[in-house]
């Protein structure tokens, strides 16, 4: 029964982590020197106005919160004949998103207020997948959820 619409959100979520991996997360232009700051799953990088990069740091553990979910996502799929495990893993799956989110705000919150910038910076398309990852993941737990109601209701007529 992997036909299901569930697998398909889940396929999305998979989709969209991916998404988030291979897109920026966040940039930050200071107008007054040219800097730019630039966030994705892997890395912070701080540019010049020529583009050339000043400095680099790591943030591998973003990579790593999206890869997991990911993963994530990809075992539940295949979980279809358990769905109490199969909705747990997506409750799981939905806490590592928020956690996600919540590592990559607090990340670009502590940039800003250490380059004392005015403006917040824009999310990209990355940070937004996330955020459609975590709509996908919810929509397949009601599906999911909704398959299961309805398999004990039909063990409760017989």
């Amino acid at each position: 029964m992997i036909q299901r619409i569930q697998t398909i959100f889940l396929f999305l979520v998979v989709v969209s982590m991916g998404v988030t991996l291979g897109t920026g997360l966040w940039q930050q232009v200071l107008a007054a020197s040219g800097e730019t700051w630039s966030l994705s799953a892997f890395a912070m990088t701080q540019m010049d106005g020529s583009g050339e990069v000043i400095q680099a740091s790591s943030k591998w553990y973003l990579a790593a919160l999206a890869s997991f979910a990911g993963l994530l996502a990809l075992i539940s799929i295949f979980q279809y004949k358990n769905r109490t495990r199969q909705m747990m893993l997506n409750m799981i799956n939905s806490l590592l998103m928020v956690g996600l989110v919540a590592a990559v705000f607090l990340t670009t919150n502590g940039v800003n207020e250490a380059i004392g910038a005015e403006a917040a910076g824009s999310y990209q398309i990355g940070f937004w997948a996330v955020l459609a990852a975590m709509v996908f993941n919810m929509l397949a737990n009601r599906f999911i959820r909704k398959d299961e109601m309805l398999v004990r209701s039909v063990d409760r007529i017989r």
